[in-house]
């Protein structure tokens, strides 16, 4: 019925099974952007250690740790490494997010999820003085899989 492979032949949603596959060491890596005025990242850019954008990370990793419990049909996974880096640009912050686990299924939902989350912080904390930012271009950059 369809190629999704959240949905069985009669049309329901389900959770893929996994069981069978053999444990691979996976990584995968995303990106979002939220644009800002030049004026916002600079504000960005001078505050002190304890800031917005390392409040920003903590949350991406955080969310990481918890997309199973976000995304309904997602496997809970050991992560082994989640990477969250942020980049401000002249009018954007450029949120990068990479995970990594040893599991029998990938690990993409965890980085865009990271990614997404880290974006939103972003936003949550900068929405008082830019009422114009967007977040944009969340996307998966990479995924790998290597046999253990």
């Amino acid at each position: 019925m369809s190629d999704l492979s959240h949905v069985d032949e009669s049309g329901s949603v389900r959770m893929v099974d996994v069981g069978a596959k053999p444990l691979s060491r996976r990584r995968a890596v995303a990106r979002a952007e939220v644009q800002m005025s030049p004026g916002t990242t600079a504000r960005l850019r001078d505050l002190p250690k304890g800031d917005a954008l390392a409040t920003a990370q903590l949350a991406g990793i955080m969310a990481a740790k918890r997309t199973s419990e976000l995304i309904p049909l997602c496997h809970p996974l050991p992560l082994s490494s989640i990477e969250v880096a942020l980049d401000v640009r002249e009018d954007a912050v450029e949120i990068t997010a990479a995970a990594e686990t040893t599991a029998q299924t990938g690990v993409e939902m965890e980085a865009l999820t990271a990614a997404t989350v880290a974006a939103l912080t972003i936003y949550d904390m900068c929405k008082a003085v830019d009422k114009g930012m967007t977040i944009t271009g969340v996307r998966l950059l990479e995924k790998t899989k290597e046999e253990v």
